[in-house]
């Protein structure tokens, strides 16, 4: 059995001789490390993600199974935003430097994605006859596939990895 330390411990564990860090802090002051984005609004962020992962995909699916001959175009970008989605909750979720610059290529990826697609359908509506996830810039959605890759952009800047020390330091 574990103890976990309280604020007023002075960071012992009971008995023993080793800081009390609870297992998820580390042993560096006590900050949670800088590179890990799956905490605090972070944990909001992904869970949006999830739910435009889950529900791009399912529209996709539905889209592209039973009325593909209608909209191909729209529908196979809604499949590839389904993707954008899947690869952004995912590496939001994961710690480390590799799953930050996939985090921030798949940001990116969304908000190029949102700004093509929303301005070709505005200004070519004849290839987009059905909506897609980022038609009119979201408009369906309430405009959040505009928003979230701003707002996923400004995490991944405030919770960009320390840079790495110069060899031989």
């Amino acid at each position: 059995m574990t103890e976990k330390s309280s604020p007023g411990d002075t960071g012992r564990a009971s008995g023993g001789s080793l800081p009390a860090t609870g297992g998820s802090l580390p042993a560096t002051g006590g900050a949670a490390p800088k590179d890990t984005r799956n905490t605090g609004p972070g944990r909001l962020l992904i869970a949006v993600y999830a739910v435009f992962a889950i529900s791009a995909t399912a529209r996709a699916g539905y889209q592209i199974i039973t009325k593909f001959s209608e909209a191909p175009l729209a529908y196979l970008l809604s499949a590839f935003a389904a993707v954008v989605y899947l690869v952004a909750t995912v590496s939001l979720a994961k710690a480390g430097r590799t799953w930050f610059k996939v985090s921030v290529a798949a940001v990116l990826v969304e908000l190029l994605g949102v700004l093509v697609v929303g301005a070709l359908s505005v200004f070519d509506s004849v290839n987009f006859p059905h909506e897609t996830v980022w038609s009119l810039f979201g408009r369906g959605y309430g405009y959040i596939p505009l928003l979230l890759p701003i707002l996923g952009l400004i995490w991944l800047y405030r919770r960009r990895p320390a840079p790495k020390p110069a060899k031989g330091s």
